[in-house]
């Protein structure tokens, strides 16, 4: 690996979108942190591409990357601390919960080229799922409907549907008999 060859890939454009969103996510975004401001972090981030709807709530703390490569259902919940960090898309379904300081990382290194070029990996998170706290979901990651993560999990493939998985690397624990949402 050469990192003197490294390349970055993200153009002006995305390069200045990001610049403007994290002052406004700083001005606009991050103060109004009570639940009563629930919608207004909402609309900022629509304003700024994220497909998102009016039902979701969003900590003030989190920290998302690129709100234009963000797509969150009806009912879920992005807790304190989340860093959604989406060079790549992330999308969630309906009536999820990403709990607090859990890590979600939708790009990655190619490491065995000379130049370790950057590959988005989009991750998928479908309906009724729990990820509980300070979890890591990597890139490229699809964790299927009412699929609960334990707590610190590292998740690094795919989870089936109805599945709880936990431990580094995760695997299953057992399977989760709940109603489904």
């Amino acid at each position: 690996m050469d990192l003197s060859t490294y390349n970055h890939s993200f153009s002006l454009k995305n390069k200045i979108l990001r610049l403007v969103w994290n002052c406004i996510r700083l001005i606009l975004f991050r103060p109004f942190a009570s639940r009563l401001f629930k919608k207004w972090r909402v609309l900022v981030l629509k304003c700024f591409g994220a497909k998102i709807d009016w039902s979701s709530h969003i900590y003030a703390s989190v920290k998302i990357w690129a709100p234009w490569n963000l797509e969150i259902g009806k009912n879920s919940s992005l807790g304190p601390t989340v860093d959604c960090y989406n060079q790549g898309r992330i999308s969630i379904g309906d009536n999820t919960v990403i709990s607090q300081k859990t890590y979600l990382c939708a790009s990655t290194h190619d490491y065995s080229q000379k130049d370790f070029p950057l590959i988005l990996k989009p991750i998928s998170i479908g309906n009724g799922v729990w990820i509980a706290a300070d979890a890591f979901i990597g890139p490229g990651v699809s964790i299927e409907n009412n699929a609960v993560i334990a707590a610190r999990a590292v998740v690094i493939k795919k989870v089936e549907e109805n599945t709880v998985v936990g431990g580094n690397p995760a695997k299953t624990i057992k399977l989760n008999r709940q109603l489904e949402l």
